[in-house]
C-alpha cells in the first residue's frame, strides 16, 4: 500500500521536487531555451541554489575542486562510509529540465525528510550534483564523476570551447585551481554504494503503465567517424553507370546499419545521427561524404561484434561501388552493470511500494560509468512522457516524480551495506 510522504508544507514530496525543478530550470543561458553548460554563470547560479536546499536539508554543502556540488548528511555517528546519491545539474543545448535535476533534488528531498523527522541511520548519506556529465562545452562527458572516481584525464584542460578557451582557462576563471583538480578524488573506502535516480529517456516504461523501473545495467557505446570518397562530377554529364557517388553510398550504408541493428537482440542500437556531403552544391555528385555512427547494447561481447560485422558490411559496399573509405572509432564506453545485490535492494523498494518491478538497461549514459570505478552501483529509472529527452517537451508526472521519491526513500531507509565489499576493477 502506497504511503503519502508529506514536507513541511503538506505538500507530496512529489510536489516539493516539481517545484524545485522549475525553480532550477529557470536558470538559463537564455530566457527562451534551456542551457546551463559547465563553468559558466549559469553554472555558479545554480551550484548555489542546489547548496543552499542540501543545507536546508540538514546537510553540510560546497563546491569541490571540479565544480560538483557536495552535500553529507551525517549517520548516527560521524565520519562514516556514505551511500552517495545524486545525478547532474549541466544540460544539453535547448533542453529538457528533468534529465539530471530530477535524480540530484529528488535525492535531496529524501535527505529533507529524514531531517524533518530526526532520522539518521548507520551510514552516511552524501548527494552530489555532477558538474558535467553531458561534455557540451568541451566534448568530454563525465568530466564531474570521473574526477570524483580518480580517473579525470588532465589532458582534457587543453580542450577548447567554440570560443577558443580553454577547459584549464574556465575554470581559472570559474574560482577552481585546475591544478588541484585531484582534491576531488574519494578512496572506495568512503563509499558503500552509489545510487542514481533518472529519468528514462525512453518510452518503455511508459508503454508497460510504470512509473518506475530497475535498471540492470548502463550500455557501453561505439562511436566511429566515417569518410567515404568517391569522386565529384557534373549532375548532368556523368552517366549513372560511371559515377562514383560517395552520397549514394552512404546512403546505402545507412540502411544496412537500421537493417542489421533492427534485429533486436541485446538490445543492440544504432543511430546515424550527422551526416555532411562535399561539396555540398546540387548540380554537383557528391565526391567526399563523412558520416557518424553510434552503436550500443548492454552486453560488450555483443557489441564489439556487431561493430565489426557492421565495418564489413560497409567495406563491402564501398568496394562494389569503388569508393574509398576511412574509419575511425572516437569514443568506447565499456558496459556498466548494475551490483546485484544493490539491484535487488532496488528491486525490493519498488515492491514494498506497491509497484511491479520491471527490469530494463539504460541506453543512454550516466555518472554511474565513473562511478564504477569506486563504488557498486544501481539506478532506478522513472517514466518520462513519450520518452522524449535532450528536448524541451521532456516531462514527468507529479505522480511519477512522488512515486520515484517514495521508492528511493524506502531504498535510503532499508539500505544494507555489501558484508565484504570489494573495491571494483578498473
Amino acid at each position: 500500500m502506497e504511503t503519502k510522504v508529506v514536507g513541511p508544507t503538506g505538500m507530496s514530496l512529489g510536489d516539493e521536487i516539481v517545484g524545485r525543478i522549475d525553480a532550477l530550470a529557470a536558470i538559463s543561458e537564455t530566457a527562451t531555451n534551456l542551457t546551463r553548460i559547465f563553468l559558466t554563470p549559469e553554472h555558479r547560479a545554480a551550484g548555489e541554489l542546489i547548496m543552499g536546499w542540501m543545507r536546508d536539508a540538514g546537510m553540510s554543502a560546497h563546491l569541490d575542486a571540479i565544480g560538483n556540488v557536495c552535500g553529507r548528511y551525517e549517520g548516527d555517528r560521524p565520519g562514516q562510509p556514505c551511500l552517495m546519491l545524486g545525478s547532474h545539474y549541466d544540460t544539453v543545448r535547448d533542453a529538457g529540465k528533468w534529465d539530471g535535476p530530477l535524480g540530484l533534488i529528488t535525492a535531496i528531498s529524501c535527505v529533507a525528510d529524514l531531517h524533518r523527522r530526526g532520522r539518521r541511520l548507520p551510514f552516511a548519506i552524501e548527494v552530489t550534483g555532477f558538474a558535467d556529465e553531458e561534455g557540451v562545452r568541451f566534448a568530454s562527458t563525465l568530466l564531474g564523476s570521473r574526477a570524483i572516481a580518480g580517473t579525470f584525464d588532465e589532458s582534457a584542460l587543453g580542450s577548447k570551447d567554440k570560443a577558443g578557451v580553454k577547459m584549464r582557462e574556465a575554470m581559472t576563471a570559474f574560482g577552481l585551481d585546475p591544478d588541484h583538480i585531484g582534491a576531488a578524488a574519494r578512496a572506495p573506502s568512503e563509499l558503500l554504494a552509489y545510487v542514481e535516480l533518472h529519468i528514462e529517456q525512453g518510452p518503455v516504461l511508459e508503454s508497460k503503465n510504470l512509473p518506475v523501473g530497475v535498471v540492470t545495467a548502463i550500455s557501453g557505446a561505439t562511436r566511429l567517424a566515417v569518410e567515404l570518397h568517391g569522386m565529384a562530377g557534373h549532375a548532368g554529364t556523368v552517366p549513372m553507370a560511371l559515377r562514383r557517388d560517395a552520397l549514394a553510398g552512404a546512403a546505402e550504408c545507412i540502411v544496412a546499419i537500421e537493417e542489421f541493428c533492427s534485429s533486436d537482440r541485446d538490445g543492440l542500437v544504432g543511430t546515424v545521427g550527422y551526416i555532411n556531403a562535399m561539396p555540398g552544391a546540387t548540380n554537383v555528385i557528391p565526391g567526399m561524404v563523412s558520416f557518424t555512427i553510434d552503436i550500443r547494447t548492454a552486453r560488450d561481447s555483443f557489441r564489439k561484434l556487431a561493430v565489426a560485422d557492421i565495418v564489413r558490411h560497409i567495406e563491402e559496399i564501398v568496394k562494389r561501388r569503388k569508393l574509398g573509405l576511412e574509419i575511425n572509432v572516437t569514443h568506447e564506453n565499456r558496459t556498466v552493470p548494475c551490483a546485484p545485490w544493490l539491484q535487488q535492494q532496488v528491486a525490493d523498494a519498488v515492491a514494498a511500494e506497491g509497484y511491479h518491478v520491471f527490469e530494463l538497461p539504460s541506453g543512454a549514459g550516466h555518472d554511474g560509468m565513473a562511478m564504477i570505478d569506486i563504488a557498486d552501483v544501481a539506478m532506478l529509472f522513472v517514466r518520462c512522457r513519450g520518452g522524449i529527452s535532450h528536448n524541451p517537451a521532456e516531462h514527468v508526472e507529479t505522480a511519477d516524480a512522488d512515486a520515484g521519491a517514495r521508492v528511493l526513500l524506502r531504498l535510503i531507509e532499508n539500505f544494507r551495506a555489501k558484508s565484504n565489499p570489494v573495491v571494483p576493477d578498473k
